[in-house]
């Protein structure tokens, strides 16, 4: 699985790095990076939650 962030449309809303925080940064500027861009099976939950709950669904899932 990659995760990737679109940063033209996080809003910094932070509610992935909440989620996953081992996974997502909320940055001093309130855009989301990633820190994992290859997260194990046993994040996949997580993750996908996480993008799920993407108010501007920023956040991409492969795989």
């Amino acid at each position: 699985m990659t995760v990737r962030v679109d940063p033209r449309l996080c809003e910094g809303h932070g509610i992935c790095a909440e989620l996953a925080p081992d996974i997502f940064d909320l940055g001093d500027d309130d855009v989301v990076t990633i820190a994992t861009e290859r997260p194990g099976p046993e994040r996949e939950a997580a993750v996908r939650a996480a993008a799920a709950a993407c108010p501007r669904q920023a956040i991409t899932v492969m795989g």
